[in-house]
């Protein structure tokens, strides 16, 4: 093995031990990837990060035989932010570092660099099993689902934390709007979006927009540009999935057509026990009139109508409660339920990093889920999702 080569096997190994796994394949399409993003110097250098922010002086601890000054590796480190590699705040009056994972992390990051070549690995190394088992076996998702305001009654009592607009409204500036890269993708296919053809429908705050505005993948905003976008998302049935933090860092509006983490929803048997969401949806079987508006409103295929039965009815393994078929329903027959236990988001997204590196899964535990995933797929009849 070349000794370049050694070095993207070092990085990918590395990123590996983080909180959200990076694992190898046969294929080697993870180091493509690396290849994509950093240069050999680059890729050695962020080894020398971890998934906590730390602050130059002490990854120049680890980095100094690579190096001649804290300045040159402040310098390298930014070249690597501005490519999607690693992410940095500002906190205290000092610049903080991290690695970032794959997925919610680089790829985002990629937006405005697409290529058919990296777009090949990416969906080549994101299909593969090794990848899609280390995604989920993290304690707590990266992402939520969130209702959209129609969808919200008072007798909900909603947490700030699952209101769209209070976490917009008690947000740090700046605010950010940029494409969504799952579109983007789709769109560089030779595929639409099915839902809108608009393209700025994902939102950035606080630090995660200053990274985003810094990389020059978005533009920024006011709050009110803010608000009146979101509600455009929300009348056209986009899916709001914001960080999975007390304290949103990002919200994207995702589409069943497009949308990467709505793509692995659709591959489970049994989704939910993979998704942060507090709600689901209920159907007043004697008001609904089997119009089917909820079903094609879905973007996850929670909801048929059943001829059969001359209802529609919610498949509870499958309902994110993201709200999208409420406001749509001509006979008002369908509404959300808040689900018995609400379960509060970390904080911050270093508490979640920590909670996901705290539980991490060792072998014995993937294969036990493993062992789940296909035990589910027997239970529910869908043998087709073995393929």
């Amino acid at each position: 093995m070349k000794k370049t080569e050694r070095v993207y096997v070092k990085l990918q190994r590395h990123l590996d031990r983080q909180a959200v796994g990076f694992p190898a394949t046969r294929s080697g399409s993870e180091i493509r990837i690396l290849k994509h993003i950093f240069t050999p110097q680059e890729a050695e250098i962020a080894t020398c990060l971890t998934y906590k922010f730390e602050p130059l002086e002490r990854v120049f601890e680890r980095a100094g035989d690579l190096v001649e000054s804290p300045e040159r590796l402040a310098e390298l480190l930014g070249r690597i932010e501005k490519k999607g590699g690693i992410e940095f705040k500002n906190k205290g009056g000092k610049r903080l570092y991290c690695n970032a994972p794959l997925v919610v992390g680089m790829y985002e990051f990629q937006l405005g660099k697409l290529t058919p070549e990296f777009i090949k690995d990416f969906s080549e190394y994101t299909s593969n099993k090794k990848f899609g088992i280390e995604f989920l076996s993290t304690k707590l998702p990266q992402m939520r689902t969130i209702p959209i305001a129609e969808s919200i009654q008072p007798q909900h009592n909603v947490s700030t934390f699952d209101e769209v607009a209070a976490l917009l409204q008690q947000a740090e500036a700046p605010f950010a709007i940029f494409e969504c890269i799952c579109r983007q993708k789709k769109a560089l296919g030779g595929e639409s979006c099915r839902i809108t053809d608009r393209k700025e429908t994902c939102f950035a705050v606080g630090s995660m927009a200053q990274a985003v505005l810094r990389s020059g993948i978005g533009r920024e905003i006011t709050l009110d540009e803010s608000m009146s976008i979101l509600e455009q998302n929300q009348k056209q049935g986009l899916v709001l999935q914001p960080s999975n933090t007390e304290k949103a860092e990002f919200i994207c509006s995702c589409c069943g057509c497009c949308c990467g983490m709505l793509g692995v929803h659709k591959s489970l048997p049994k989704p939910v026990d993979f998704w942060a969401s507090n709600f689901y949806a209920v159907v007043d079987t004697d008001a609904c009139d089997e119009c089917g508006v909820c079903e094609k409103r879905c973007q996850v295929g929670a909801i048929i109508v059943s001829k059969k039965k001359q209802t529609a009815s919610v498949d509870l393994n499958r309902c994110i409660g993201c709200g999208v078929c409420i406001p749509t329903c001509p006979q008002k027959a369908i509404s959300l339920q808040k689900k018995p236990a609400e379960v509060k988001p970390p904080r911050t997204r270093e508490d979640l990093y920590d909670i996901i590196m705290s539980h991490k899964k060792g072998v014995l535990g993937k294969l036990n889920m493993i062992g789940k995933l296909f035990i589910d797929v027997i239970r529910t009849g869908q043998i087709h999702l073995l393929k």
